[in-house]
């Protein structure tokens, strides 16, 4: 990597499998909780994979959602009627953030700002559109790109 490149986000925290395995161990753990259980227990076997490649997709990585797997929309379409609650979202987050630390990924706050607030942004737009019966979504609505805001990249010491 150049000295003098500012990595993605999707870089930064150690590329496609990084997010792979954060989202299988993740998902092991949301199948395991009382409250988010039954919320998730029929989703698909490739639902840890997609949700995977579109956190990476948004925070800078490769298009293979996008590309290959689905779309925005499709995204969106899969919340609706799903009826979250601020628990499930709030539980969600606390139990992805809890393997983002076991998995190591990166703790800067540069990175923990950045992919907290897609986190936080994500979440809550998903709890909305799960109280939807449809969405209002353009079909061909772009993926969202999340980058580093206001701290413009990672932490670098001597800085």
């Amino acid at each position: 990597m150049e000295t003098n490149k500012i990595p993605s986000l999707f870089e930064w925290a150690g590329g496609m499998q990084a997010f792979e395995t954060l989202f299988d161990k993740f998902y092991d753990k949301v199948l395991a909780d009382e409250l988010l259980e039954p919320v998730f227990k029929h989703m698909s076997a490739q639902h840890r994979q997609h949700v995977a490649h579109f956190v990476a997709e948004v925070l800078g990585g490769p298009k293979t959602y996008s590309e290959e797997e689905g779309s925005h929309f499709m995204m969106i379409s899969k919340h609706l009627q799903k009826y979250l609650t601020e628990a499930h979202r709030k539980r969600w987050m606390e139990l992805l953030l809890q393997t983002a630390d076991e998995l190591q990924l990166p703790d800067d706050p540069e990175f923990r700002s950045a992919f907290l607030a897609y986190l936080e942004w994500g979440t809550r737009i998903a709890v909305i559109n799960s109280k939807q019966s449809e969405t209002t979504e353009a079909t061909d609505a772009p993926m969202p790109a999340w980058g580093w805001g206001v701290p413009g990249g990672p932490y670098m010491p001597g800085d």
